[in-house]
């Protein structure tokens, strides 16, 4: 029985000039934002994928394709909520989720504590279950050069059952 699934997300996007840097749904001040079709929140799309790949349903490019119009400069909260109603759907519900940003710059030390927020009210889940973290590539790759950012996400969801959560 698959009482338990995990899976593995990750996602890059290009910092470009005059775009917003958003990141777990926090806008961080910085000359650049990530290039993308949504708001680009590299971090949300990671997890989203992560979610989404438990339960082998596919990315978020299948759920919130990049040539619908609808989805031009969407909210990656609220896909990553609805991601979360997927999850429910089929009978599951968040264990926990980590993440880490890989980034040079800007430091996102300040920004962390909101960013686990922002996930944990989507997720609809307690903070203590996001983590996130994020480290620099000692200006190696294209993370390290500040040509983009990158994030690798895992979850873990749990099969719920007449509101019964397995102990694990």
């Amino acid at each position: 029985m698959n009482d338990i699934r995990i899976g593995h997300g990750y996602d890059v996007h290009r910092l470009t000039e005059n775009r917003k840097l958003i990141l777990g749904g926090v806008e961080i001040p910085y000359e650049k934002g990530l290039l993308g079709h949504s708001d680009a929140d590299v971090l949300l799309h990671a997890i989203s994928d992560a979610l989404l790949g438990a339960l082998a349903l596919g990315d978020i490019g299948k759920h919130f394709p990049d040539t619908d119009p609808a989805y031009a400069g969407a909210d990656s909260l609220k896909l990553l909520s609805h991601v979360v109603m997927l999850i429910k759907d089929k009978g599951y519900k968040i264990g926990n989720i980590d993440a880490t940003i890989l980034c040079q710059k800007p430091k996102l030390a300040p920004y962390i504590e909101n960013m686990r927020n922002n996930i944990a009210i989507a997720c609809e889940t307690d903070i203590s279950n996001i983590s996130v973290k994020a480290t620099t590539e000692e200006k190696l790759g294209f993370t390290g050069s500040g040509e983009g950012i990158a994030v690798h996400s895992v979850a873990l969801v749990r099969k719920t059952s007449a509101g019964i959560t397995p102990n694990i």
